[in-house]
């Protein structure tokens, strides 16, 4: 027997500010739905997600909740004022005697629930409001941005939770490996129109290019139509005026189609431009240490950086990544060590806290109020990489329009604000980026045109992020600090940092995984083996590690007691596949512990 939906919206349109901002827009949610929501930064995703959860009223249409269905929500920027800690804010609606829930995870993602809110940074604060939900145990949670000022090991955590969850959710992110990992299915907001694919995040790309191509198609031929009509009224309509009326008419209604078609927004123009050419070391650190008060923060720590090098710097919150940052751009000394700087550097920084932009002034006075970017005399200009331009002509480079240029920093979303940062960056050469958490609110569009630019940008890149995927994707080392006042130096992205990084304790509130042999420092000229064997082994770490992720996540579905009894065929599917993964993950042990031996 099939189950009610969830929740339904039904021809749901609204308006803000005179602009529609969607119009007759239909969806479902289903039990067992994991659904992403994607978009571009300012289409409407987090609005749309407030009337899913009844906080905004659309202009009109229908939401239906099924009787019983309980829906909680996280958004970005909870309000916290009434509250005095954020366990009480995390506690509240939560049922006497339940409380425990909270405890349970706040452990897992990492914060302090006796926390004053009037001290407690917007990290923290997303943990609250995500440790509120999770111990709410909704049948359906909306969940908006949960990985923003999040570390990876509190996203790991929430990865853990929501892959084990029997709730349904939709989940804005702009995480690429959250979405990938834990979507089955996709809902795209695109100028007003809401699309569902029934397969998850991982394809959106080719689905999206798929999508606009036929669309592309579509309006050319449409074009061509209107063309060869419009010849027709030139050249023919002269001589059967009365008798062709209703193909002057249809003309017309073909224009009109064509005009009401909104055209999709092109990409930022966005690039960085090298400036002088650094030296070949930019960067060259010694025994540094650092503490403040009792902290010690880092110590004994060496680091060469070269021109070209792009070095991502991991760990969790608090633990002093920005203070390295700080003291290897000279910004902060050392208490003990020495940094040494490379010479005709350079530097442009990126800064999480978005100190640079005033939230009060408009984007306008944003940019030509800038000593870097002011034009002497010319309140209208702004100089970009030695050239004069009209700020507006500027702006509309980053998918900023006229009306918004006049408009606060204030009112703009977290994307649009590290567009608008972006945009400050980039007006001058640089030839060392420091980039502190650039990922934060952006679309994945905007993400993968930054990356792209990274790509091809000839300076040095000192980036903090905890984006898995973005470290993958942009990082040729990686620094891990995690906690002990030592910083470790890996080579690669993240991928690589986590099948070489030593083996931890799993805790209690954690999912349980098979412990991995830890990986041995492998010589390249290993006695005993060949070519092949040696690329084996420097490969097995991360084989073994995705085979423990597929145990996991077996076990996780084969703990379901409803499972044998509601779907038999899959239970015996899952229990198969499930001793055929602990048989290849046992002999994967065997031929590591083999080859590290010989080697």
């Amino acid at each position: 027997m099939a189950r009610a939906p969830l929740l339904q919206l039904s021809d749901l349109s609204l308006t803000f500010g005179g602009n529609p901002l969607f119009e007759g827009i239909t969806l479902t949610v289903q039990p067992g739905d994991r659904l992403a929501l994607v978009g571009r930064n300012g289409s409407g995703k987090s609005t749309l997600m407030k009337v899913m959860a009844g906080l905004v009223e659309a202009d009109r249409g229908l939401r239906v909740v099924s009787p019983g269905v309980t829906v909680g929500y996280m958004e970005q920027d909870p309000d916290m004022s009434a509250f005095a800690t954020l366990g009480d804010y995390a506690m509240s609606r939560i049922p006497e005697g339940e409380g425990y829930r909270v405890e349970v995870a706040a452990e897992g993602l990492g914060f302090k629930p006796d926390t004053p809110v009037g001290s407690a940074s917007g990290g923290e604060k997303r943990r609250a409001a995500l440790a509120k939900l999770v111990a709410e145990a909704p049948e359906l949670m909306l969940i908006d941005e949960p990985t923003n000022h999040l570390d990876i090991a509190a996203i790991e955590w929430l990865e853990s939770f929501l892959n084990e969850t029997r709730a349904a959710y939709v989940l804005i992110s702009h995480d690429r490996a959250l979405l990938n990992r834990l979507t089955r299915q996709t809902f795209w907001l695109d100028r007003g129109v809401l699309r569902r694919r029934e397969l998850g995040f991982l394809g959106f790309e080719e689905w999206r290019e798929e999508t606009w191509a036929a669309e592309d198609e579509a309006r050319h031929k449409l074009d061509r139509k209107i063309k060869a009509e419009a010849r027709w009224a030139v050249e023919g309509i002269s001589a059967r005026r009365k008798r062709n009326q209703g193909r002057v008419r249809a003309l017309a209604a073909l224009r009109e189609e064509r005009s009401s078609q909104i055209r999709r927004k092109g990409t930022a123009l966005m690039e960085f431009e090298t400036g002088t050419s650094s030296g070949k070391k930019v960067i060259e650190a010694k025994g540094v240490m650092k503490r403040f008060g009792d902290k010690l923060i880092i110590e004994g720590f060496d680091l060469r950086i070269l021109r070209g090098d792009r070095v991502a710097f991991v760990g969790p919150n608090g633990v002093g990544k920005t203070t390295l940052l700080k003291i290897l751009t000279g910004e902060l000394a050392p208490d003990a060590g020495t940094v040494s700087l490379g010479t005709s550097l350079e530097i442009a920084v990126f800064d999480q806290t978005r100190a640079r932009l005033d939230p009060e002034a408009s984007l306008w006075h944003n940019l030509t109020q800038d000593p870097q970017m002011a034009v002497s005399g010319n309140s209208d200009q702004v100089m970009v990489r030695g050239t004069p331009k009209h700020v507006v002509g500027y702006l509309k480079d980053f998918l900023f329009d006229e009306a918004q240029a006049r408009a606060p920093v204030k009112s703009l979303s977290g994307g649009e604000k590290a567009r608008l940062l972006l945009a400050k960056l980039m007006a001058r050469p640089s030839n060392l980026l420091i980039l502190d958490e650039p990922t934060n609110d952006l679309d994945v569009e905007t993400l993968d045109l930054l990356q792209d630019i990274l790509g091809d940008y000839d300076g040095t890149v000192l980036l903090v992020s905890h984006d898995r995927d973005f470290i993958d994707r942009v990082a040729t080392t990686t620094v891990a600090l995690e906690g002990d006042a030592k910083a470790m130096v890996y080579p690669g992205g993240w991928s690589d940092y986590a099948a070489q990084r030593p083996q931890k304790t799993t805790s209690a509130t954690a999912p349980a995984k098979t412990a991995a042999p830890p990986p041995k420092q492998v010589k390249k000229g290993g006695v005993g083996l060949s070519f092949t064997e040696k690329k084996r082994l420097d490969d097995l770490p991360t084989a073994l590690a995705r085979m423990e992720a597929e145990i996991v996540k077996l076990q996780a579905l084969l703990a379901d007691p409803e499972l044998y009894r509601r779907e038999p065929v899959k239970f015996q599917k899952a229990t198969d596949m499930l001793a055929e993964r602990q048989e290849a993950l046992a002999a994967a042990e065997e031929e590591w512990l083999d080859l590290s031996d010989r080697a």
